[in-house]
């Protein structure tokens, strides 16, 4: 068995699988041949790297170009104001409920939710990583739900149709739950053994929407949707960035068994004792100790990180994702720490 999956499903991993994500921005921050460098000499991260075309610019008809403003296959425009970096959403089309009367959705059949979609090309590089034993993986896109409500409404409006009870937004849920029901099963189709359900729901404090509109207006949808992929006997993947510990418990009932959250905001004894044991957690290293910390405060942090959430049975993956701005020394105590620490337990 792949050790990942032995990781998810605490069947003794051979080492603690870890993640670290070079976010494209890094490649005009950083000094290109520095950045070749510092992933070359770590394979164990990097596996098959290599050096990429430079100078680096996102390719065109993504929401992460300067100066290039994105319109969505829902009708959102995003822009950004970094080459590489996610855009915000500027553009609403619903931010005027009087458009939703003639506002139609994409069609599953052409798109995930993002961008223009070749199912075929997606069945067949699936199948492929199938035949060469790797995890056969899918996911709806970032922000699929909670997050596409917000996108096509605006933050405010949003909270405002929750509040109000806003008829309107049960009809919207709904349109948004079948295009992504559609990709599940598109997904399914094609037999991924994880799915992921990728969306921020947390800020640097509590959530961005209250534990009440949480659990009438986006839980139930999780709740279909992540027992669906179980019906199928795949496993289900959640991430989210920032404070989701007062949606956990709900977050949880909807049927995860890998929960992606971020470490410090959440708290390493809140994760400990809240999570451990329960699923498997991928842990997301702290983005901002690392931009602010030593190298050997960072360290000390992922040693009792893994300390405290490991076991020799498994049930904990880390990823880090590096961003401009943290000191190319500081990223490399992180990977280094990530190496050294993955066979903690062995």
């Amino acid at each position: 068995m792949d050790n990942e999956l032995r990781a998810i499903k605490f069947n003794r991993p051979d080492y603690i699988p870890m993640t670290f994500a070079v976010n494209s921005a890094c490649w005009h921050h950083y000094d290109f041949q520095a950045l070749c460098d510092f992933m070359q000499e770590r394979p164990f991260l990097f596996p098959g790297f290599r050096v990429p075309a430079a100078p680096y610019r996102p390719a065109h008809g993504v929401n992460a170009r300067r100066g290039q403003p994105f319109r969505d296959v829902w009708g959102c425009t995003w822009e950004t104001s970094e080459d590489g970096i996610t855009g915000t959403v500027v553009g609403h089309p619903l931010a005027d409920w009087a458009a939703f009367s003639a506002y139609r959705g994409p069609d599953p059949a052409q798109t995930d939710g993002l961008d223009i979609i070749d199912w075929e090309n997606v069945h067949g590089r699936l199948a492929s990583r199938r035949q060469s034993g790797q995890v056969v993986k899918g996911s709806l896109p970032h922000g699929h739900t909670f997050l596409r409500l917000l996108y096509l409404r605006g933050y405010e409006n949003l909270m405002y149709d929750f509040a109000d009870g806003e008829p309107h937004i049960e009809r919207l849920c709904a349109m948004v739950e079948a295009f992504n029901q559609a990709v599940v099963e598109r997904y399914l189709e094609a037999g991924v053994q994880v799915f992921g359900f990728p969306e921020d729901l947390g800020m640097q404090r509590g959530p961005m929407v209250s534990p009440e509109h949480f659990a009438r207006y986006i839980q139930p949808s999780y709740h279909r949707l992540m027992t669906r992929v179980h019906d199928r006997q795949a496993l289900v993947h959640m991430h989210s960035d920032g404070d989701i510990r007062a949606l956990a418990g709900m977050i949880l009932r909807s049927g995860v068994d890998i929960f992606n959250l971020q470490d410090n905001v959440n708290g390493l004894d809140w994760i400990r004792r809240e999570l451990k044991g329960r699923l498997c957690i991928e842990l997301d290293i702290d983005r901002q100790s690392t931009f602010t910390g030593t190298p050997a405060g960072i360290d000390a942090m992922i040693r009792e990180e893994v300390a405290t959430l490991g076991s020799p049975e498994g049930g904990l993956m880390m990823i880090y994702g590096l961003y401009p701005g943290v000191p190319l020394e500081n990223a490399r105590a992180v990977a280094d720490a990530m190496i050294t620490y993955a066979g903690y337990f062995n």
